[in-house]
């Protein structure tokens, strides 16, 4: 199972978040996830309706502390982790899946703009 973790700015479009996505080099994931406030917004909902894919929405306290390859010291300093999409993405692969293993295919991308980042975890039963 490939899970993309999508963070973005609020003024991020639906476009943004697809653009960030095909960034990743994997154009079809079988799930998004981020924090609940983002999994919310009206942007991710239209990308999830428009690729025909559900939404994973974590608390905050699901993402803190996980440790990223990339670090951002804004994300850092909010969340508790250097990614929000590469910690997104890494709880939503673990999550309810105790003996899963899960690792990143893609670590985080950022649009030209800079306004929404993705990552790709994958998990594996063992």
């Amino acid at each position: 199972m490939k899970i993309a973790g999508i963070g973005f700015r609020q003024s991020a479009s639906t476009a943004d978040l697809l653009a960030a996505l095909q960034q990743t080099g994997f154009s079809k994931p079988d799930a998004l996830a981020s924090i609940t406030a983002k999994a919310s917004a009206p942007q991710m909902q239209q990308l999830a309706t428009d690729m025909g894919l559900p939404v994973i929405a974590l608390a905050d306290d699901d993402i803190q502390g996980i440790d990223t390859p990339t670090q951002s010291p804004r994300i850092q300093a909010r969340f508790g982790t250097g990614s929000l999409a590469e910690a997104a993405a890494l709880a939503a692969a673990q999550q309810d899946q105790p003996n899963a293993t899960v690792r990143l295919l893609a670590p985080r991308v950022i649009t030209d703009n800079g306004l929404a980042t993705a990552a790709i975890a994958q998990r594996t039963t063992t």
